[in-house]
């Protein structure tokens, strides 16, 4: 069997740091299930199956491509319903919907702000351009003038992560006593973070990080890793 999923890479073949891509290594490794990690920068992005998918992760599954890192976690739990579930039914598909929306709405705004240069200065430099003219374009500044307001985002993103450590007061996952889909998509944005310019925003002993560790132990998931220089 043959499977692959390819992964938004910089200039380090080693260094995945894409928030989506993290899902669905994350989802893959949760339904126990082998596969290889194909490297991929911006601009090789078109190449992946005759240009099925304008971004990352696109999840090949004995030729069958699937792009998107949501549409991928619901076609593991399809396609392999006898191993363990991302979601536990229609209402974890529900609560991963909402949590998608707390993590790219409030906290990858937030991450792009404070890692802006550290993702450029990672990137190959085929994509330094597209990443600046694309990101420019998206934001309406160059990247050095929102970049010079990377401190006081720090200084304010443990208070972005206030639901989240609400929640761990009760339970050690978001999806209860064990992990779902949607610790998945919320680790993806802080190991992003995390791999592009580190975690020293937050306290080791901030439930959320103490949460992040513990996902980090999931899967063999630490021994994957490429942190921050």
């Amino acid at each position: 069997m043959t499977r692959a999923l390819y992964s938004l890479c910089g200039a380090d073949e080693r260094r995945f740091f894409s928030p989506h891509c993290w899902k669905a290594v994350m989802a893959l490794a949760h339904k126990g299930l082998d596969f290889e990690e194909i490297p991929t920068t911006y601009a090789r992005i078109r190449a992946i199956g005759g240009g099925v998918s304008q971004t990352v992760p696109v999840l090949d599954d004995n030729g069958r491509l699937i792009p998107d890192s949501f549409d991928i976690a619901l076609y593991l739990e399809e396609a392999y319903p006898e191993r363990p579930s991302l979601f536990n039914g229609e209402g974890g598909k529900a609560l991963s919907r909402m949590v998608e929306g707390y993590s790219q709405m409030i906290i990858h705004p937030v991450i792009m702000r404070i890692a802006l240069l550290d993702i450029h200065a990672n990137l190959d430099e085929g994509d330094k351009a597209y990443f600046r003219e694309s990101r420019e374009v998206r934001l309406g500044k160059p990247l050095e003038v929102v970049a010079a307001d990377s401190e006081a985002e720090k200084a304010a993103f443990a208070v972005k992560l206030e639901p989240l450590r609400h929640m761990l007061k009760f339970q050690p996952f978001i999806g209860g006593q064990t992990p779902l889909f949607a610790d998945y998509i919320v680790f993806g944005a802080l190991q992003w973070l995390r791999v592009s310019a580190g975690l020293t925003m937050l306290a080791a002993d901030d439930p959320v990080m103490l949460w992040f560790e513990r996902c980090l132990d999931l899967h063999q998931c630490r021994g994957r890793t490429v942190t921050a220089a």
